[in-house]
């Protein structure tokens, strides 16, 4: 009686551990004959690679393009006489201004003293 309930159990173990095993058309079993083996005790480590070294190029700096300031409405026009051009309402002039809401004023230049 022993035997037959030791022989049931062994079935069912082995039937629940080839139930996976079914699903992929292959199963295993095997029986391990030997002192335990609880780590690399009789094995040296595995040999492990050191990291990949990945070289990244530095960047290429950024690269900046001056563009010329463009004239107010009323530049400057090339002839004999040349002015200066001041705004009233900033009460400053032109290039040190860029724009003048109410208009350029021109004024003949005048030496400093």
């Amino acid at each position: 009686m022993k035997l037959q309930k030791y022989i049931v159990v062994l079935l069912a173990l082995l039937l629940v551990g080839m139930n996976g095993a079914w699903a992929h058309g292959r199963s295993h079993f095997g029986v391990y004959v030997g002192p335990p083996v609880w780590g690399p005790v009789w094995y040296p480590p595995p040999y492990y690679y050191p990291p990949r070294v990945i070289v990244v190029p530095p960047a290429q700096p950024p690269v900046y393009i001056e563009q010329q300031d463009a004239a107010p409405a009323a530049a400057p026009e090339s002839g004999g006489q040349q002015y200066w051009y001041y705004c009233a309402s900033a009460k400053g002039y032109y290039p040190y201004i860029k724009d003048c809401p109410g208009g350029w004023q021109k004024i003949l230049p005048q030496p400093e003293r």
